[in-house]
């Protein structure tokens, strides 16, 4: 009678020495990553003859907040305020981010969990127009805002924004991982509208997509710039102001550092908050049940 011999399984465990230099790895990647941000803050603390030794040196040597200084005051001698080209950049951002989130969520339920002819060829149409740089409509879109009568007025940055197809492309992904369709039955059986269905069962379950979504549409909008629709100074956005600054030449330098970190903060804070749902949308918008 032959013996049966059972072979034990090791399992294979990283030690604490394996999970120490992991940990040491991320932490010199992410200083890195960390570098540009850091080189740019101390640009901006920098006087005029440091912005402008050879060889550069990374770090400020006599740090001034001199460069801020020059900055409002530039700014406060402009006919529009500082405050104007601020709100503008804000109202832009906040109504695109929000019109896009609700645009975009919507139009990929529909795609995603309701059943219509021609669905797959419009994801299709959607896929394709991503090969796409916005330059390429540049033409049509101003014929468009022209007969729309939206030249030189908000609409023509904030609209636009809504019809953004990466941001349906990324919730109709994470839509098809992490809503199961058994669930939207239930409900529906239950007797619940679509509508109720979209904002109490679905929103709440892919709140990490538009989260995610929030922060890459706000960061667009955050840096919009000059634009063919706007003639207007009062219209135009804190960026605009800011390449005009850079106009001025060498003794505008400090001041154009100085703006450059002020744009940087508020997109690099909303992306803290919001940094582990980005992560979690990554993750799961690739993958298959």
């Amino acid at each position: 009678m032959k013996k049966i011999r059972f072979i034990k399984k090791h399992r294979l465990n990283r030690s604490a020495g394996g999970d120490m230099g992991i940990n040491i790895l991320l932490i010199i990647f992410g200083a890195f990553m960390f570098l540009p941000m850091v080189y740019a803050i101390s640009q901006s603390l920098k006087p005029l003859d440091e912005l402008w030794m050879f060889p550069p040196r990374f770090f400020v040597k006599s740090p001034t907040l001199k460069n801020f200084g020059d900055l409002f005051k530039l700014m406060s001698t402009s006919w529009v305020p500082f405050s104007r080209y601020i709100f503008n950049t804000a109202l832009v951002a906040v109504a695109g981010t929000f019109g896009h989130l609700f645009v975009a969520s919507m139009a990929s339920y529909a795609l995603t969990k309701i059943p219509f002819p021609g669905r797959k060829g419009m994801f299709q149409l959607i896929q394709k127009s991503l090969m796409f740089h916005q330059t390429v409509g540049a033409i049509s879109g101003y014929i468009i805002m022209s007969a729309l009568g939206w030249v030189d007025t908000y609409w023509a940055l904030i609209v636009p924004a809504f019809g953004s197809t990466l941001g349906l492309y990324l919730m109709k992904q994470f839509m098809e991982t992490s809503v199961p369709d058994s669930v939207l039955e239930s409900a529906r059986l239950d007797g619940a509208k679509e509508v109720s269905i979209y904002w109490k069962i679905v929103m709440p379950m892919v709140k990490p997509a538009w989260l995610t979504l929030i922060v890459y549409s706000f960061q667009g909008l955050w840096n919009t710039g000059t634009s063919t629709y706007i003639y207007s100074e009062e219209l135009k956005t804190f960026n605009y102001a800011i390449q005009q600054i850079l106009a001025g030449g060498i003794v505008r330098s400090g001041a154009a550092a100085a703006s450059t970190v002020i744009m940087m903060l508020v997109p690099i804070t909303v992306f803290v908050i919001t940094q582990s749902n980005i992560i979690e949308t990554m993750a799961s918008s690739g993958m298959k049940d």
